[in-house]
């Protein structure tokens, strides 16, 4: 599907926590070795690039890289903020126990089920997406030894300039921030039992520790109220063609150069990134992305909360 994001890969991010952003003193204190990612484009540092040989043109990581680095943003992701500082070796053996293991899914299960699918058949699917989900959790657990699980939610698909730009056209299908309330009703419902299956896995592996971050909830209020934390674009695309309301076309991709009806046209970047929540109609900013590691790290967002947590880490 050309207009869906890029398929869904597991990879493993080998992400050594040495130094965090500072946070308040109710915020999360992390002691954990290593972080093995496993998610889609919205956490991948460049395994899609470097696996696939898929390509990313600039202004791709130009904010902060100055250079396109794998990752479909203008600078960094949410998983570079929570880890600082990294090294780049393989980790040692123990690590595959003592590290965290952390999960971005559903943005392109729901979102790419939409263009061949139903609301209620997308709704019907959602057990199978967290059987699946269930299975491969418990072969880490069982195989690998994790004990450490850190689950994100997915957030607020209908507030994205693609789903916007192609189900979003009949303004009553559109919520109170403008954006595709079937999408968002998808993703609240697919969180609601994402969550309880967080809550079975940590009553089967009494060992581990599973945390349900609600990523849907942070991202949901920096769109409603974009402006209080100095954004001046909610939903249209920093990096994109069309211009005003979404700059975003799903036949050319950010940086990409095509000519579209006789008409030579580039996905070109705006002139300044940091006033915008979205990058190029599908993935968050930088500065957008910084903003959710910044509320993560506080701890509120957590299901157990930081102190059940470190409880759960020392039995």
């Amino acid at each position: 599907m050309a207009s869906i994001a890029p398929a869904a890969v597991l990879q493993v991010l080998a992400l050594f926590l040495i130094g965090f952003l500072n946070a308040n003193a109710n915020a999360i204190d992390f002691n954990y070795p290593a972080v093995f990612n496993f998610g889609d484009s919205n956490s991948d540092t460049g395994e899609l690039v470097a696996g696939v040989g898929d390509r990313l043109d600039p202004p791709n990581g130009h904010v902060y890289f100055k250079k396109p680095s794998g990752r479909f943003c203008d600078g960094r992701l949410i998983i570079d903020f929570l880890s600082r500082k990294y090294e780049k070796y393989i980790p040692a053996e123990d690590f595959f126990q003592k590290g965290l293991y952390t999960f971005d899914i559903g943005q392109n299960d729901l979102a790419g089920a939409f263009y061949s699918k139903t609301l209620d058949q997308v709704i019907a699917s959602v057990p199978v997406i967290l059987l699946e989900f269930e299975n491969r959790v418990g072969e880490l657990y069982d195989q690998g030894g994790a004990r450490n699980f850190w689950i994100h939610n997915t957030g607020p698909l209908g507030c994205l300039p693609q789903n916007i730009a192609k189900f979003g056209t009949d303004p009553l299908k559109l919520d109170e921030m403008g954006c595709v309330d079937s999408h968002n009703l998808a993703a609240r419902l697919f969180n609601l039992q994402l969550h309880s299956l967080c809550k079975k896995l940590q009553g089967k592996y009494t060992d581990a520790t599973i945390t349900y971050v609600d990523i849907f909830t942070i991202k949901s209020d920096l769109i409603a109220t974009y402006s209080k934390y100095g954004f001046q674009q909610a939903t249209m695309a920093c990096c994109g063609v069309g211009g005003p309301p979404l700059n975003y076309d799903s036949r050319v991709s950010c940086g990409q150069t095509k000519v579209i009806n006789g008409t030579t046209i580039t996905a070109k970047g705006c002139d300044d990134s940091i006033e915008y929540i979205n990058w190029d109609g599908i993935h968050y900013t930088d500065a957008a992305n910084q903003y959710v590691a910044m509320q993560i790290l506080t701890g509120k967002y957590l299901d157990p909360p930081p102190t059940e947590m470190s409880q759960v880490q020392a039995i």
